[in-house]
């Protein structure tokens, strides 16, 4: 189940480091490729420890990697 609300620029970032792989992520942050594969595309949110661990990859802030879209949350107050 994709969750639309939950979006990131892994891909991206991914590209501008020396279009680093998958794999080479994975093997950074302690993951399998398919893990990132899957946040990537996002059918799966990583927990915080892991997110952190992207961000710090990447040498940038959390929500420069993971945004957050409020208005498709089933759970927010109306």
């Amino acid at each position: 189940m994709k969750k639309d609300h939950i979006q990131n620029k892994i891909r991206t970032l991914r590209f501008f480091k020396d279009e680093m792989t998958q794999k080479q992520l994975a093997d950074e942050i302690g993951v399998t490729r398919q893990t990132v594969a899957a946040i990537e595309s996002g059918k799966y949110s990583p927990s915080l420890e892991l997110a952190f661990r992207i961000s710090n990859v990447f040498k940038v802030t959390l929500d420069e990697v993971f945004t957050y879209d409020l208005s498709k949350d089933k759970f927010k107050k109306k």
